[in-house]
């Protein structure tokens, strides 16, 4: 449990009492907690993750039986949640209400629409996240590895099961664009002819030394071969259904509108994504008006660096010039450390709640790299064995940008990802749910938020660095166009990355792989300006309202105390704090 200070603790402990009743849950978190222990048991892996036992020998089932029956159960869930009345939660309670019923809704539209038809993305899919496994499997005995190889040898039908899908969306019209699975075949190449070179047989080697030698080699050979005899097989078999059937058959569209019920499936991402009632259109207007104020912001920067050209000739200078270019991956990724750690050093000054939970700056996995993101933030459990990680892409190092590095940093890892997810895994008194709950409006929206906290505590000092800064909250602000321009208003790919291009300082490599993103995640892009604002703006509510009095760690406590929320609910509750004083 996160250490709190005594008023913190008392005021914390007053909102969260009504969890329970002298020892006995209420309604809603009963059935919170039962929701938690049943969604947790319908995956092995996740049953792993978070230290269950029972389930580290198999792989999850996508087969239609099985989904069909997890949308019943949750169906169960909604009617027993409509049986309570509303009108005797408590505001813990309702928050909880809140968030489950949007977890809820999103789980069946996906199933009621099909979306796992289309179970890969520009980034990857069900078989690159398996690259993952060799590092989440614990080994302490031999007994987890025998555990692994069975774990192993279900990836045939795992991967059937998933190939089922994509061949009924190819059935469907429900196809991925062609454009964003160009060059995907090479995340599909995790083998290699020698099984102990394979990542899958990483955990092989931190078995204990302690062990006896011939449990060692038995086991060790026992995954060697599940390697070669089921994991080499799978991981073959949808390379080629992949390249001699699926790809062909994938629509030249880029658009969500052109999908079957495109139209009102992308109102519905929307809305998702932003929790928020907007509509495509209005979006877009706010884009375009956000990059208009932030572009002059830009020409005043340019004016500060002394710089006498064009913004498209400066823009072309920063893509260009060495200086900004690390030489290296580990020149990269030293750099990133520093800024990470600087920071550290200065969270106390805008936060009173701190995780305990580290993390550690690590390279993109290899497996991923060459279509992956800049950077991203990857969580780890609390009572798991390894420290949350702040992922930095060094896949062709000379295209990637220094003067953008202190932003992707703080946004990724602190004060951004990093401290709001473990924060929010470490408020023991809400339920497991709320812990564990992420809305992308509220996550990608702080994390965009945590950016400009930099400049409160001395980052972005260089100007060029500055810039960044811009060009990373521009970047943010063209995907509301960029994203409603290609599934709403039917842009082309080549239009779009023309607009990111021009407004933005980020390498072109990076602008394609974005672009490819957007195209593949419908929605999802809108979530970091659509959050950031509304953050932003009930701070400057906040300021207004409570004047000296005003306190930006008090303010950041409200915001985190509750985990991750929709904004409709993290408005709720700033709005109560401030109606009781700011206290």
């Amino acid at each position: 449990m996160l250490r709190l200070s005594a008023c913190v603790l008392l005021c914390y402990v007053v909102t969260t009492v009504a969890a329970t009743a002298q020892g006995t849950p209420t309604p809603v978190r009963a059935l919170a907690d039962r929701y938690w222990e049943w969604s947790v048991r319908q995956n092995p892996l996740r049953m792993t993750r978070e230290g269950v036992p029972g389930a580290d020998d198999r792989l999850p089932s996508v087969a239609p039986a099985v989904l069909a029956a997890r949308a019943d159960s949750i169906r169960g869930f909604v009617v027993a949640l409509q049986g309570i009345d509303a009108a005797t939660m408590a505001p813990q309670d309702r928050i909880t209400a809140d968030i489950m019923s949007l977890e809820w809704r999103e789980e069946l539209d996906d199933f009621t629409r099909g979306t796992i038809r289309a179970p890969v993305n520009a980034e990857g899919g069900f078989h690159s996240s398996l690259g993952s496994l060799p590092q989440a499997t614990p080994v302490r005995t031999v007994a987890d590895l025998d555990n692994y190889a069975s774990r192993l040898a279900q990836v045939p039908r795992y991967f059937r099961e998933y190939i089922g899908w994509m061949q009924q969306g190819m059935r469907d019209g429900y196809m991925p664009p062609r454009v964003i699975l160009e060059g995907m075949e090479a995340t599909m190449q995790l083998m290699t002819p020698n099984a102990e070179a394979s990542l899958f047989y990483e955990p092989v080697r931190r078995l204990p030394a302690s062990l006896p030698d011939s449990a060692r080699q038995r086991v060790a050979a026992r995954v060697a071969r599940v390697i070669s005899d089921s994991v080499s097989r799978a991981y073959g078999d949808l390379f080629r259904f992949f390249v001699d059937e699926y790809r062909p058959a994938a629509r030249a569209t880029i658009g969500a509108r052109d999908l079957p019920d495109g139209a009102a499936y992308y109102r519905e991402q929307v809305t998702l994504y932003t929790t928020l009632p907007l509509d495509p259109d209005s979006v877009h207007a706010l884009g375009l008006r956000e990059v208009a104020r932030i572009r002059t912001e830009m020409d005043v920067a340019r004016a500060r660096i002394g710089f006498k050209g064009t913004h498209a000739a400066f823009l072309r200078v920063l893509r260009t010039d060495p200086r900004f270019k690390p030489k290296t991956g580990e020149e990269l990724l030293l750099a990133a450390s520093r800024i990470a750690k600087r920071m550290d050093h200065e969270l106390p000054r805008l936060f009173r709640l701190l995780p305990r939970q580290p993390y550690g700056v690590v390279p993109v996995p290899s497996h991923l790299e060459r279509k992956y993101t800049a950077g991203r933030y990857s969580g780890a459990p609390i009572a798991g064995t390894r420290a949350g990680e702040y992922w930095v892409n060094l896949y062709q190092p000379e295209s990637r940008t220094l003067y953008t590095l202190e932003a992707l940093t703080l946004h990724e890892a602190v004060p951004g990802h990093h401290l709001q997810t473990a924060l929010a895994q470490e408020l023991g008194d809400l339920p497991a749910v709320r812990r564990n709950a992420y809305f992308s409006a509220f996550g990608e929206g702080w994390g965009l938020y945590s950016e400009r906290l930099g400049l409160e505590v001395g980052f972005y000092a260089d100007p060029f660095s500055d810039f960044g800064r811009l060009t990373y909250e521009m970047w943010r602000a063209c995907r509301l166009v960029v994203d409603t321009g290609m599934h709403w208003k039917g842009w082309s790919r080549q239009q779009a990355i023309d607009y990111l291009a021009a407004n933005t300082a980020l390498s072109l490599l990076e602008v394609g792989t974005e672009i490819d993103r957007y195209i593949g995640w419908p929605g999802q892009a809108l979530s970091y300006k659509i959050g950031e604002i509304e953050i932003r703006k009930l701070r400057a509510e906040a300021e207004l309202a409570l004047g000296d009095r005003f306190d930006v760690r008090a303010f950041h406590d409200v915001v985190l105390r509750n985990g991750s929320v929709p904004l409709t609910t993290l408005r709720r509750e700033v709005e109560a704090w401030l109606a009781a004083g700011g206290r």
